[in-house]
């Protein structure tokens, strides 16, 4: 039965909003570690993580220089002790009172099979969700993954992940930017683990919000799914 959830934050030119988007998810209460990785921002950023660290515990990284989303995320995976981990952005376009909610679901499917290979996601699309080019793209992705991987997954693409530690012990995940959403995806697949999925809310900020994602990521997400189907 897992007992602790690593919460990985990868963290870049957000002064804005970590002020006051990161304390909801210090004040999850459920056993957890939060580790947060500035990538390289060159605005407060890091000033405003050094005076939150004063007043909540969290393990806080800092990379120099800006090398992307998945750079920083597996900079986390090699400092994170629970026995799952958890991906959130701090943007909160999630709820992070979903993950509570997804915690507790995973521990009912694993009370009941222990010894399964499983991976939990929260997906934004189980809900009505609001018709965008964005959703447009993801259920793209989505689609893709099933036909390569005969899966039935609604979002591939969810930030949501909830991970097991053993899964590092047989994947290695090489993305560096966005394109780390379909290779867990694709790897977890590859490697027999059963992804199960759950509702969660999900809120899109926008590009003049500091929504980082472009177009370019959509097309290295599809030469990721293909490069892994295939090698």
């Amino acid at each position: 039965m897992p007992s602790l959830l690593s919460i990985i934050i990868p963290v870049y030119n957000e002064e804005k909003i970590i002020a006051t988007s990161l304390p909801a998810i210090f004040s999850l209460e459920i056993d957890k570690e939060i580790i947060i990785i500035n990538d390289g921002s060159s605005d407060d950023t890091l000033k405003i993580l050094k005076e939150l660290n004063e007043d909540y515990s969290f393990k806080l990284i800092n990379q120099e220089i800006n090398q992307g989303k998945g750079a920083a995320v597996k900079l986390g995976l090699e400092n994170f002790s629970g026995d799952y981990f958890i991906i959130c952005d701090a943007d909160l376009e999630y709820n992070p009172q979903d993950i509570i909610f997804l915690w507790n679901e995973l521990k009912k499917i694993n009370l009941n099979r222990p010894d399964a290979k499983i991976a939990l996601y929260g997906s934004r699309f189980l809900n009505k969700p609001k018709i965008s080019f964005h959703y447009l793209i993801n259920k793209f992705l989505t689609i893709l993954t099933n036909l390569l991987f005969s899966s039935k997954l609604t979002d591939m693409e969810t930030c949501f992940k909830l991970i097991p530690r053993s899964f590092l012990e047989t994947a290695i995940i090489s993305g560096r930017r966005f394109e780390i959403e379909p290779e867990i995806t694709a790897k977890l697949l590859k490697n027999n683990y059963q992804i199960i999925e759950r509702p969660v809310s999900y809120c899109r900020r926008t590009y003049l919000e500091g929504k980082k994602i472009k177009a370019r990521d959509g097309l290295l997400a599809i030469k990721t799914l293909l490069f892994e189907r295939f090698n």
